[in-house]
């Protein structure tokens, strides 16, 4: 089947929305590596990632009645996935401060702690990618959101402004935030 001959996503989502199952599969197939790769660029963990990106899917299709199919079906999705990546900061921010506050050594069973990685290991490519999703995922969502969103995801600053709801400048400047403190961690754990 030739790409021409492929229905688009809001033929799909139509489709889905009508009750075809199968619209909705090839949907997720379509999108899933890439909503995959802003999840986990956005929390720096693989698993939890996976967990979100079902979240997301399962979010979506209970929406899809309302998605406008006048307006980009990533764009729509990402959002989603967004919402979902915010919940769960929320709840890890909650989840640690109970636990400190009940005195508890440990994350309840749960590593949420990084370990700096040993002089060997930072030469390797793969450890120094890890070094950076893991200060990415630090990030404040204020930052890490505009910065995921263009210098990773290839989104314009008014693409991204308009999915967060901020002017483009705004999205330059917090993105130059982003990386200046980037930079800032990374150099720290070079020392």
């Amino acid at each position: 089947m030739s790409a021409a001959s492929e229905p688009s996503d809001a033929e799909l989502a139509a489709g889905a929305v009508a009750g075809d199952e199968r619209a909705f599969s090839w949907l997720m197939q379509r999108h899933k590596d890439g909503l995959y790769r802003f999840i986990r660029r956005y929390t720096g963990d693989a698993d939890e990632a996976y967990d979100l990106l079902q979240e997301s899917f399962t979010a979506a299709w209970g929406a899809l009645n309302r998605y406008d199919r006048g307006r980009p079906f990533p764009t729509w999705l990402r959002r989603i996935a967004l919402n979902k990546c915010r919940d769960w900061s929320r709840r890890r921010t909650v989840r640690r401060w109970l636990t400190r506050n009940e005195g508890l050594d440990s994350w309840t069973g749960q590593n949420l702690t990084t370990d700096d990685p040993s002089p060997e290991a930072v030469l390797s490519d793969q450890e120094q990618l890890t070094r950076l999703d893991q200060a990415i995922a630090n990030l404040p969502a204020g930052l890490k959101e505009p910065l995921i969103l263009t210098a990773i995801e290839g989104l314009s600053q008014d693409e991204a402004g308009k999915l967060l709801g901020l002017t483009a400048k705004a999205i330059e400047v917090r993105v130059y935030r982003a990386r200046r403190a980037l930079s800032e961690t990374l150099a720290l754990q070079d020392l």
